[in-house]
This record gives structure tokens, sequence and C-alpha cells, in this order.
């Protein structure tokens, strides 16, 4: 089904896995605060049936990359190391974040990935976190196709596929300001990618984008659009990666009022005429 698969969710608890996790250490840099997740193999902390679930993910990613371009990665240690630990590693500044700024649990977040492509953060959120309902929001129908299958074969029931446009999504009732957390990962750069995002956020929930290993720039030409938006930046958390540069940053914004209804604009028009 293209459009969507709305599943049941299986009530599992989230303990095994944050148990294990690092906890982030706040430290005074940009642009209020900023988290540090300290090093780990974040794929460790899973129980057995999620390692098994994420194994037959990656096995299925790699079966389907040989058909269609989903990764530039062909090997699954590759794929293990730059997709899944990245993806993992995010989980710390959504929850840490959650707690602090949204003072609620975390236990039962609904959750959409913008530009979700193989399922990258969100399928892998959806597994290592099976209490939290996952949107994976795609627009390419191949990758859709893909995303079913993966989710199907996995065996995820806590897991919604939407096929279609950020720009036209934002503006539907039954997807606007609906969220408690919004996430993308490679997708744009960050003006562009907040007006893609926070109009799916609902107020009081976060946007976090996942990005390279040193935003600052990129950040600070975005807050005057985050603003716009009805957000504002919370946290830069730089977390773990096998990137080249060896770290990946968590950026952190709260939705603190409505998205004026105008946004999202018009497909294409965000690209082309960045807030």
């Amino acid at each position: 089904m293209l459009l969507g698969s709305r599943c049941a969710l299986v009530p599992v608890s989230l303990g095994t896995f944050f148990k294990h996790l690092p906890r982030s250490i706040p430290t005074p840099i940009f642009p209020s605060k900023t988290l540090t997740i300290t090093a780990t193999i974040h794929f460790d902390a899973l129980d057995s049936r999620q390692k098994h679930q994420i194994h037959l993910y990656v096995d299925t990613l790699l079966d389907w990359n040989q058909r269609m371009n989903l990764t530039a990665v062909r090997e699954a240690c590759e794929v293990m190391e730059r997709h899944i630990e990245d993806s993992l590693a995010i989980i710390p500044p959504i929850t840490d974040s959650y707690l602090s700024d949204c003072g609620a649990s975390f236990g039962n977040l609904s959750l959409v990935d913008v530009g979700s492509g193989a399922g990258l953060p969100g399928l892998v959120l959806a597994i290592a976190c099976p209490d939290w309902k996952v949107t994976l929001m795609e627009s390419m129908r191949k990758r859709c196709v893909f995303l079913e299958h993966a989710v199907n074969h996995v065996g995820l029931s806590n897991v919604e596929i939407v096929r279609g446009r950020a720009e036209n999504l934002g503006q539907d009732v039954c997807y606007r300001e609906k969220y408690d957390v919004a996430v993308a990962r490679a997708v744009a750069e960050m003006r562009i990618l907040a007006e893609y995002c926070l109009p799916l956020v609902r107020v009081g929930g976060l946007f976090v984008a996942a990005k390279g290993h040193d935003p600052q720039m990129e950040v600070k030409n975005a807050e005057k659009a985050i603003q716009i938006l009805g957000a504002s930046i919370r946290q830069l958390c730089p977390v773990e990666s096998h990137s080249p540069y060896g770290q990946r940053t968590a950026i952190v914004c709260l939705k603190t009022s409505p998205t004026p209804k105008k946004y999202p604009r018009d497909p294409g028009t965000p690209v082309k005429v960045p807030l």
C-alpha cells in the first residue's frame, strides 16, 4: 500500500535499550547549550530480537540496492557503521531533549522521518524504540515500495509509510502539527529542511536534524527561518559517527508556536527561494 500502512502498536518496553545508552552532558557552546554524547556501540545496546531485525533490514537494503539506488554503501559492515550507528546515535538527543524541553515521557512518541529514503533513520528508530509510532514520509514511489517490503520483512507493527512531498503533507490536516518529533537525515540544508519539517510538529514538540561535523554556519543562516516557522534552536549535540570526520551533529529545535498557515509553500519553492 503506497499511500500508507497503518498498523497496531506492539507494547514492548524501552527499558532494555535505554538503560544502556549514555546520557547527554550539557556544555555551553552554541547557540544556547550543547549536549555531548559519549562514544558507544549503540547496536550492542539492542536486545537479541532487535539485533536480528537490524540484520534483516541491512540484508534487505543491500539486496534491493542491486536493483535500485538506495545507498552508495555496498557492504554490510559499512551499512552498520555509517548508517545504523548514525541512526541509533540520535536517540539520546531526542529523548534527553524531549524530557528537558517538552516535560513529558518519551515512551509513546509519535515521530515522522521526513524524506526517509531507504528508511534512515526512521526505520532503525522504529526497531530500537518499539513503543514509538513512526511515520516514514517519502515522495518517491519506488522507495515507498522498498519501505513497505522492508517493514513487513523485518516484522514491524509500529510503522506507517506515507507517500508524498513534505510541502503538500505539511498543509494536510491529517499530518500538519500532529507529531511529537520530526527527524531528517541527509535531505537538505537547514533553512529548507526547517520548512519541510516544522509544519508537521505539534507546538511543544521537537525537530531534530542530523547534520555534519561542523554545521554552525548552516545553523546560523537558518535561525531566521526557524523562528518564522514557530521554533527556536535549543541544542547542538555532537554524536560519534563513522563519517570521514568521526562526528556528526544532531540539531534540536523546539516548536514554541504554530507555524503560519502559508508554510510550507508550494512544492519546489523552499529549495528555489529558501527563507
